[in-house]
């Protein structure tokens, strides 16, 4: 009797493991339809490496080149990108290698959305500040301010996670000529360029312009400093302007 009850055990236990395994397929299918609405990697990318794929590699780390560093997106992976990688790895908890692989780019398909922005910010939050839409009306052509934008918020993305994934406010983002000037902004604004953002939120306007300097954001601007005692601004120039004299900066 006791043997009899044993024998239908390794067919059970080969149900088991095919339902597991279809189980993983499926999550791992959802997983890469996810990055498909927007960009998938098709190689890992190491130092040497270059191309279009780098380059969109760079936008999703450019939040990561240390205090006061840029990473500019030009498609070649040297070793700026790998120390932004490595970092962006230390902060999702991945091996720190530098080399961009199946669980690095696994973490950005789970951040980003099909649209490409981060999965915290969407274009609406950085477009017109005076509530228009589009991305034209800039010195710039649409396509560019709008990619401008885009590497912004993953910037934002970065010190958001850094800052303990709470929200951050954005309340002004790339703003048209005409817009601009209705408001008061300075003729070279870098609001013109869809690069910058103005922030208020959970945190001190203090927290956001200290935290800032180690996310690749060029321009910081807070308070102490003439017209930003209500909000931190933040754009991705990539030599730093930085000035907020109540925090230190």
């Amino acid at each position: 009797m006791s043997i009899a009850l044993r024998k239908p055990l390794p067919r059970l236990l080969a149900v088991l493991v095919l339902f597991a395994a279809m189980l993983v397929t499926s999550v791992v299918t959802a997983t890469e339809a996810r990055a498909d609405g927007c960009y998938s990697w098709s190689r890992t990318l190491s130092e040497g490496a270059s191309g279009e794929d780098v380059r969109q590699l760079q936008i999703r780390v450019a939040g990561y080149p240390a205090y006061g560093g840029h990473i500019i997106p030009d498609g070649a992976f040297g070793p700026a990108t790998k120390a932004a990688v490595q970092r962006f790895q230390a902060a999702y908890g991945l091996g720190q290698d530098g080399i961009a692989g199946s669980a690095t780019f696994s973490k950005i398909y789970a951040l980003q959305d099909d649209d490409c922005t981060p999965i915290h910010f969407t274009y609406a939050e950085l477009d017109d500040g005076c509530g228009g839409s589009g991305w034209d009306g800039g010195p710039l052509s649409a396509a560019q301010t709008k990619a401008n934008a885009l590497q912004t918020m993953w910037q934002l993305e970065a010190m958001r996670h850094a800052l303990g994934d709470r929200a951050l406010n954005v309340t002004s983002g790339f703003r048209s000529i005409p817009c601009n000037n209705s408001v008061g902004g300075a003729s070279n604004s870098q609001h013109l360029y869809g690069r910058a953002a103005d922030l208020v939120g959970s945190h001190s306007l203090c927290t956001l312009a200290q935290r800032a300097r180690y996310h690749g954001f060029g321009g910081i601007i807070g308070p102490g400093a003439a017209g930003h005692n209500d909000h931190t601004h933040l754009d991705i120039r990539t030599s730093n302007y930085w000035s907020a004299p109540n925090c230190g900066i």
